[in-house]
């Protein structure tokens, strides 16, 4: 075991990972679901084939951090963990969720020993118990996508630990801890980036726990100081140095930080977080009603949902609504455990200090309190302050069970609440053997979510049950009318069924339901890219009618001219043109796609397709061979280029 005042003994570890085992076993036979499909399926960065520069240039999903779609959520060392996994597996899911698996009860471990600095033997088990099973980390331990946070929270806590050893003899700094704090807090970043919260709950600790200071105490000693009473103490010095040196590193983490982003804010619609865009006081009210959200979450997951955006919790535009009791209560309740845990000197006062601060610090990225995110509630992002809540729990209990009327009673409802937690966990786990699954068991408890109704038609569709998948698309346009990606999911279902006429309506309706385009405001920032493949898929439809090919170029340009770097609308365009007789057109249309992306195998293909309709075969051999380069195995492009070469010879 690891030695020490506060040592992990072998057999606390085994009982730790075995719970870890028993909840999360049925883990390993579950798919790539929702994010997973974008995280992994879909993201060149895994494949052995991309530079791993790239990984340092991409964002998490793969998309260049330059890009305007961009999430600009970078994390490069686990995008680099799905490298690995992919060069020992592909895409075979077991591997991604066995790591993840083991990260966890990793992070179950380490959290243990945190919780030892703070509690008892005995209360540091139940809490690292409490949070092995909590039901809320399915999201983050299932979901594929979730390790970020998995690998952010092991660098995390070590980080923390390791500023715990920064206290030498005599009140001493010992800079060795210190300057691999500073290491790991990066290492946490290039994970996820909340992992530099840590240096806030590191200030705190070494203030109030490290040095013994209580709110009164550092009054009076500032006070004292101001009135030229006394001197600075050598304990508040040795603080200022080490905060200096805490901050200064994470201002030039966060200055880095900045600068990959290119000073820009992701792009997020109303759809994403319908709050973020209201206006005051509704924002506010609705923000500040998220936090007892969550927290009942923690303190009540009985209904989880993988996805909380669009019509999940409507908006509070009233100070008059009742809900505002909630945020009231839960403020009430934050700010005296928080006055308790500043006012008072001991361990107890201590121990609710370090808890609030990993539930509420870990947590500010995702608050929307101070810059909006993409989602309303996500259930992953409460991994890290599941851990203050669960040492809160822990201490409780403890307090509880040392009366000797409630002993017994503090035992069975422990028991209670850790073995309804684990099967909670199981079953949760299958929720996320498929998309079906997973989205199916989410309507269970939202029904006013129009993004669930599209997944589920989503999942049908995949399956090719096009009829089904209808009613789930037609219900997410009766769920929220405005969904401008309802209507283009139930337009393009009634392509697939051959019912064309219904399908341009839909069509229509979504390209009726676009934001009009206002003088001097960027038409980008207000809409998510996808939905402009409206333009492209009506025009694709109407496009098979021969009299209606220049309405659908004009579709074509209308959605160039609204966003300039759209390449498949230049694709898309090119392919008319050609059907059209324009080749010429065509060919500048091709070469605009290629000036947005000169890796696209398909495009090289289409452009040698356009020279040999131009008699241009030397140029038509040549744009074979390139996209040949791009895709060794792209058989048109094979087969084409050898017959060109025949017909060369043969001249």
């Amino acid at each position: 075991y690891l030695k020490g005042k506060f040592s992990i003994h072998l057999r606390e570890i085994t009982l730790i990972v075995g719970v870890v085992i028993t909840c999360y076993w049925n883990s390993l036979f579950c798919g790539f679901v929702f994010d997973d499909v974008s995280a992994i399926l879909d993201n060149k960065d895994l494949h052995p084939s991309t530079p791993l520069k790239n990984l340092f240039h991409n964002d998490f999903w793969g998309t260049p951090m330059s890009e305007e779609r961009s999430h600009k959520s970078y994390r490069p060392l686990t995008v680099l963990t799905f490298r690995l996994n992919y060069l020992y597996s592909e895409l075979k899911p077991v591997s991604y969720h066995l790591l993840n698996l083991i990260f966890h009860a990793v992070v179950s471990v380490v959290f243990l020993k945190v919780c030892k600095l703070f509690l008892d033997s005995r209360s540091s088990i139940i809490a690292s118990l409490m949070f092995a099973v909590h039901p809320i980390h399915t999201e983050a331990v299932t979901g594929v996508v979730g390790r970020a946070e998995l690998l952010s929270s092991i660098f995390f806590l070590t980080a923390f630990l390791s500023y715990t050893k920064s206290k030498g003899p005599n009140n001493t700094i010992v800079w060795t801890p210190i300057l691999l704090t500073v290491i790991l807090v990066a290492i946490a970043t290039l994970c996820k980036e909340q992992g530099v919260t840590v240096v806030g709950i590191c200030c705190v600790y070494e203030v109030f726990i490290a040095q013994g200071y209580t709110l009164p105490l550092l009054y009076t000693t500032a006070v004292q100081i101001l009135r030229g009473k006394g001197s600075i103490p050598f304990s508040l010095l040795q603080i200022l140095l080490k905060l200096i040196v805490l901050m200064f590193s994470t201002l030039l983490l966060v200055v880095i930080r900045v600068q990959v982003i290119q000073s820009q804010l992701p792009v997020f619609t109303r759809f994403d977080n319908p709050a973020a865009v209201s206006p005051t006081p509704t924002r506010q009210l609705t923000f500040n009603y998220l936090l007892p959200v969550n927290a009942w979450l923690l303190f009540n997951p009985s209904e989880l949902c993988c996805d909380w955006t669009m019509g999940t919790i409507p908006l509070i535009e009233s100070f008059l609504d009742i809900r505002n009791l909630a945020t009231f209560i839960f403020f009430c309740f934050l700010g005296s455990l928080l006055v308790f845990s500043v006012r008072y000197p001991g361990n107890s006062s201590k121990t609710v200090l370090m808890a609030l601060c990993l539930m509420a610090l870990p947590f500010i990225p995702a608050s929307n309190l101070f810059f909006p995110v993409g989602f309303v509630v996500a259930e992953r992002v409460l991994y890290v302050p599941s851990m203050g809540f669960c040492i809160l729990v822990a201490h409780g209990w403890r307090k509880l069970s040392k009366r000797n009327v409630l002993k017994k009673l503090s035992w069975v409802c422990l028991s209670i609440v850790v073995i309804t937690h684990a099967l909670k966990t199981l079953h949760r786990n299958w929720d996320w053997e498929s998309e079906y699954t997973l989205f199916m068991s989410a309507l269970k408890v939202n029904k006013n979510n129009a993004k669930l109704w599209n997944n589920v038609g989503h999942a049908l569709e995949n399956e090719k049950n096009f009829e089904r998948a209808l009613k789930y698309f037609l219900q997410a346009t009766h769920v929220q009318p405005d969904d401008i990606g309802a209507h283009m999911n139930v337009g393009r279902t009634y392509k697939n069924l051959n019912r064309t006429k219904e399908a341009e309506e839909s069509y229509m309706i979504a390209k009726s339901l676009m934001p009009q385009i206002i003088p001097g405001k960027k038409y980008a920032a207000r809409i998510a890219p996808n939905h402009l493949n409206v333009y492209i898929n009506l025009a694709n439809l109407i496009r098979a009618n021969e009299s209606r090919l220049e309405e659908a170029d004009q579709l074509y340009r209308q959605a160039i001219s609204m966003r300039p770097d759209f390449k498949q609308a230049y694709i898309s365009r090119g392919e008319l043109l050609l059907k059209m007789n324009k080749p010429l057109k065509a060919k500048d249309s091709y070469l605009r796609a290629l000036d947005l992306d000169r890796s696209n195998a398909d495009l090289w293909y289409n452009l040698a397709i356009v020279n040999i309709e131009l008699k241009e075969s030397t140029e038509a051999l040549r744009n074979f061979d390139r996209a040949l380069k791009m895709n060794p195995n792209h058989k048109l492009a094979l087969f084409n280029s050898a017959l060109l070469m025949q017909e060369s010879e043969n001249c």
